[in-house]
């Protein structure tokens, strides 16, 4: 294809607008905001090739969120998030090989995520030598050479890391750990470990297994729906039509969450006349904006109030048959909730009583409960016991296994689920293993691998040095980023397999190769004809995904081609596997996956059946529950506040709607009221006024940590927002600079994101002069 010039805006954050945050989302503006860049940078045949083939049984899964699709399917299954990363993926706008020559590394570190993004599609491999400052374009055989010889003369296996994006297809990621494995490491760090690897902890010691326990239908049939710590209007957006059908009928839903968000409130379906003609359907019945960290003591409260009201009922709250026959632990919860006072509760939360009790008032007359959780839960230091109370809460009236009831906690990348199911984990269980060495006859190692965050620790101590990444943009994901920045830089090597530019790519090791891949929207055809992959969504269905648009390049390789030949060349036959064979044909790949990975078997078979299938769950399934005794955990946690000492603020990070994880779509984040910048911190009016600050002003946010590092984000501007008192919100990936890197939450080690104390100073440079248009918010 042809290139075309980006269209690159000049984005001055001195003239910065704000206006009031939107009352309601999606409606004719996402149709809008969607389309016109879709027609924009793909043009308007390419644009529709691929917006009605998106979601849909015979087209290709969005490379966005890992939202579910309904059985029947409208021709527009998809929402503004998902049409803007096909359009980010599908753009024909490639990068030229002199772009490579024109400019070196240290020069594009300094342009931003959205530059970068912006500059086209990587179509051929390109290699830094070290020593060099400058990337150039070699072969693919040469690529493959390189990699290959590095890897192989390594003095342990285990001095390499290998990370996976959640874009990666089942395909790819069960040949990438087969690659790995047959290596002989466990090094597989992941997106999960970044997201909801706490809920995979919480989950899996309570309930057996760290999934959801609902299908889409059960959204519909609930009557009451508690969110939590999620922003579904920007972060997953067809959830809110599922919401919309559990109001129609006649469910009620309540947002716990610190910011108010758009999506939760007003949801105008714009596939609906009341969508676009009327004022669309009222989502929330009630919000509890509650102080960050203080989810676990409103579930414990409401745990409290449901057991108080059994004692004034016997017989009639809680589900005893449940609780006999399936969970273990209740005598053990009654009692440490016994010594919860409400005192402490309030400070906690920072909510007020009234609402509280309304909300154990709302889930002891409902019979069907789902709770919904997000990353506002999943990046607390106190992750995995909120969760676990998440749990209890649902235990004690049964709501798991039965219809319109159960846990949901919501992926937030394509196939983060699949990836996990396909082997990509640093701890898989023996059966796995087991099932995998004899399936490829050899012995997989059993040690433990390292997580993201322990990656980092071993590039900065030297123990591992070479770096694969299978997608995403790590650098930018994880937390601490001048830690991570420095600790990559230590390692030998650095190999990105990617679609476009990104940061990642420029904070390398002293050698460091892009290896450009397809798109999930490109059509794949190999020596055995064209191909399809598969993906897993949020509720367990798997479903084949087929690429219909012709890719930006036939020099790109496939995502399963890249892995089989590196597989040919770093493991070759040290295990019984056909490298060459899994390129050409990937029905190959999925006969391994039936006879491997528990609830795939028939894979081949299953996966052509329209819509694909559903992985068992027992917990879903039959109430059965695949822990050690053989019952669902009722636990004990200890409440832990987040202390804010005198003169500090708690930080949370979180995405405008212009972005997706670390992929940025432009500088504008529509619901949240703020265009044409990024370098904001919402802040509680009061706290404003008593910091001595305005709105509008620009100022320095200071991190604070035990081991006194300086981490600071300077040059931001004060918004005056709805925040809880004493919070505040910047976005990621900014924000994460004042994330330790030992920062994490207890047991998952996922990096703590959501609970950071910093200081706010006054920027002192004078050449930065405050808006005084900016104090006043224009109209909505």
């Amino acid at each position: 294809m042809a290139r075309k010039e980006p269209r690159v805006e000049n984005v001055d954050e001195k003239d910065i607008q704000v206006t009031s945050p939107k009352e309601w989302a999606a409606g004719i503006p996402a149709v809008y905001h969607s389309l016109k860049p879709a027609v924009q940078h793909m043009g308007a045949k390419r644009a529709l090739e691929a917006t009605f083939k998106m979601n849909q049984k015979d087209g290709f899964d969005c490379p966005s969120c890992a939202w579910p699709d309904p059985s029947h399917r409208s021709k527009f299954e998809y929402c503004e998030e998902g049409v803007k990363a096909v359009t980010w993926e599908a753009s024909p706008v490639i990068i030229p090989s002199e772009f490579w020559a024109e400019h070196s590394i240290t020069e594009l570190r300094g342009r931003t995520e959205y530059w970068l993004g912006m500059q086209g599609r990587l179509t051929e491999p390109v290699y830094k030598p070290a020593g060099e400052d400058h990337y150039r374009v070699i072969s693919w055989d040469e690529a493959f050479r390189i990699v290959a010889d590095k890897l192989n003369g390594l003095d342990s296996p285990h001095e390499a890391a290998f990370y996976t994006s959640g874009r990666t297809s089942n395909e790819a990621a069960f040949l990438y750990q087969l690659l790995v494995r047959g290596f002989g490491t466990n090094n597989l760090p992941d997106c999960s470990n970044m997201c909801h690897e706490s809920s995979g902890w919480a989950m899996g010691q309570t309930i057996g297994i760290g999934k959801a326990t609902v299908t889409y239908d059960d959204f519909g049939k609930a009557d009451l729906i508690i969110l939590m710590g999620q922003n579904p209007g920007t972060n997953h957006p067809r959830m809110l039509t599922a919401l919309e059908e559990c109001k129609r009928n006649g469910g009620s839903i309540v947002a716990v969450n610190p910011l108010p968000e758009a999506g939760m409130r007003r949801y105008k379906n714009p596939q609906k006349v009341r969508g676009i003609a009327g004022k669309g359907t009222e989502l929330a019945d009630q919000f509890l904006q509650i102080r960050l960290g203080g989810d676990m003591a409103l579930l414990q409260a409401i745990s409290k109030r449901v057991l108080e009201a059994e004692e004034k009922n016997p017989g009639t709250v809680l589900d005893h048959d449940f609780l006999e026959k399936h969970c273990e632990g209740l005598a053990d919860l009654k009692e440490h909730l016994v010594h919860l006072d409400d005192q402490t509760v309030v400070e906690a939360t920072g909510l007020p009583i009234e609402e509280i009790n309304e909300l154990a008032d709302r889930y002891l007359r409902a019979e069907k409960v789902i709770i919904t959780w997000a990353m506002g839960i999943t990046q607390q230091k106190k992750a995995v016991p909120t969760i676990k109370e998440i749990i209890n809460l649902l235990l004690l009236r049964g709501n798991i296994g039965k219809p319109g009831a159960g846990a949901a906690p919501i992926r937030g990348h394509s196939n983060v689920q699949g990836d996990r199911t396909m082997g990509i984990w640093e701890q898989m269980p023996p059966a796995f293993l087991d099932a995998l060495g004899k399936e490829f006859n050899f012995d997989p190692p059993r040690d433990h691998g390292v997580d993201a965050v322990e990656t980092f620790y071993k590039m900065q101590e030297g123990h591992i040095k070479v770096f694969v990444a299978l997608g995403g943009n790590l650098i930018s994901a994880i937390s601490d980023t001048q830690f991570a920045e420095a600790a990559m830089q230590k390692t030998e090597m650095t190999v990105q397999i990617s679609i476009k530019l990104n940061r990642s790519h420029l904070i390398t090791g002293e050698e460091a190769l892009i290896l450009p891949t397809k798109g999930r929207t490109e059509q794949d055809i190999q020596e055995s004809g064209p191909q399809f992959v598969s993906v897993e969504d949020t509720v367990c269905v798997v479903h084949a995904s087929r690429g219909n648009l012709t890719p930006v390049s036939q020099n790109l390789l496939s995502e399963p081609a890249i892995v089989s030949r590196l597989g040919a060349l770093v493991v070759g036959d040290r295990i019984d596997a056909d490298w060459e064979g899994y390129e050409k044909n990937y029905d190959l790949i999925r006969d391994h996956i039936g006879r491997v990975v528990d609830g795939c078997d028939n894979y081949n078979e299953r996966i052509r059946h329209e819509g694909g299938f559903v992985l068992p769950n027992g917990p879903r399934d039959s109430r059965t529950f695949p822990t050690p005794t053989g019952k669902a955990v009722l636990t004990v946690n200890d409440l832990e506040a987040v202390e804010r000492p005198e003169g500090t603020l708690i930080l949370q990070s979180l995405r405008s709607h212009d972005q997706w994880n670390t992929t940025i779509y432009g500088h504008n984040d529509r619901y949240r009221g703020i265009r044409g910048g990024r370098h904001v911190l919402f802040m509680n009016a009061q706290d404003i006024t008593e910091l001595g600050l305005a709105d509008g002003q620009y100022v320095d946010i200071h991190g604070i940590h035990h081991d006194g590092a300086e981490r600071v984000l300077r040059k931001f501007r004060v918004v005056s927002y709805p925040t809880p008192k004493g919070c505040v919100a910047a976005y990621y990936p900014e924000a994460n600079v004042l994330v330790p890197m030992d920062h994490v939450a207890e047991g998952s080690n996922t990096p703590v994101s959501k609970t950071v104390l910093v200081r706010v100073e006054p920027n002192l440079d004078p050449a930065h002069e405050q808006a005084e248009d900016f104090k006043t918010r224009a109209p909505a």
